[in-house]
């Protein structure tokens, strides 16, 4: 190819500047954004233990609530955020897209629908009104439940409630039940004496996985750092998971979210934390909710369905398990 030496050079300068502006990104923390789910929170052992700097990456962890994080996400101002796996849908169909690169759990009850006293079932729901955000996975949760006691969500009338709002409205008698996730359901549980989960995510066990997800252009740029990021998750999972240990894990990730250590692990069993073992097995490609695939086609379904977005979104395109899959 006859290339003019004024092209050449340029492209010369174009790869210069393009390695100098690489190296220099180099430099540069990964940023992770996280919230105050249990699954996240544990980030917080690798933090103050100095793991991540043991392990030879440079990571900023910024602590935001759930929804901000997202959007911080969507807006480029972190490299990665930890979302649901249905919630990084829809962030990627509004042009934030990203790769699920480690699970971090999945809700294991701590997703829950409340209801005041004297609704005993989902069934007894039906002409009932229930408070919740519509679209985000409270509403999946009680589609799922609804399905499985043979009810549809025309029985019921939706409340769109914001999550934080919902131990009120319920407290209120506006609507008899609410769905929230821990800890803001636990706080509906103490703001209505008598009311209870009728229903929850231990019901539905891997219809909400919890993700690492991380921009494509930054996982290209700096897989093996990601790599080391996915490493130190799982060695925090042991930690929490080991009995001369688990106390240390518990008394760090509670004291984040300012509440007692014994509070904290009476909700731990609520959140599923999964072993790199059991990571694997859940990155193989089923249709059941016992694989990301399988669990990430239904929250698409759900999402298409309730016109969350138009373009159905292909789990194939956000599930990675090449760190996964590299890890030992």
């Amino acid at each position: 190819m006859n290339i003019p030496k004024s092209l050449t050079l340029a492209a010369a300068l174009v790869i210069a500047t393009t390695a100098g502006a690489f190296a220099q990104a180099k430099k540069e923390p990964l940023k992770i954004a996280y919230s105050d789910w249990p699954g996240w929170i544990a980030f917080e052992v690798g933090i103050q233990k100095g793991w991540f700097k043991e392990a030879g990456v440079d990571v900023k962890f910024e602590w935001m609530d759930y929804l901000p994080s997202m959007d911080a996400f969507a807006g480029g101002k972190v490299d990665a955020v930890t979302m649901t796996n249905g919630d990084a849908l829809v962030t990627g169909a509004n042009g934030g897209k990203s790769k699920f690169i480690l699970l971090t759990d999945y809700s294991n009850g701590n997703d829950m629908i409340v209801a005041k006293p004297g609704i005993k079932s989902l069934k007894d729901l039906k002409g009932k009104k229930v408070g919740l955000e519509v679209t985000l996975v409270e509403h999946l949760l009680l589609l799922k439940g609804l399905e499985k006691n043979g009810l549809k969500q025309s029985d019921i009338t939706l409340v769109p409630t914001p999550t934080n709002e919902t131990p009120q409205t319920l407290a209120s008698g506006q609507v008899e039940a609410i769905g929230a996730w821990y800890p803001v359901s636990q706080q509906a549980l103490k703001a209505v004496p008598g009311s209870k989960p009728i229903w929850t995510s231990a019901d539905a066990p891997g219809l909400i996985y919890d993700v690492l997800a991380v921009s494509p252009q930054s996982l290209s740029a700096r897989k093996e750092d990601w790599a080391k990021v996915a490493k130190v998750y799982y060695k925090i999972v042991d930690y929490l998971k080991d009995p001369k240990t688990k106390d240390d894990a518990v008394k760090i990730m509670a004291a984040k979210v300012k509440v007692s250590p014994e509070e904290f692990a009476t909700f731990l069993p609520g959140t599923y934390f999964l072993t790199l073992a059991e990571t694997k097995a859940r990155f193989k490609k089923t249709d059941g909710l016992d694989s990301l695939y399988g669990s990430t086609a239904i929250a698409n379904k759900f999402n298409v369905d309730n016109a969350v977005y138009k373009e159905s979104q292909k789990p194939e395109d956000y599930i990675d398990a090449s760190i996964i899959e590299s890890l030992k």
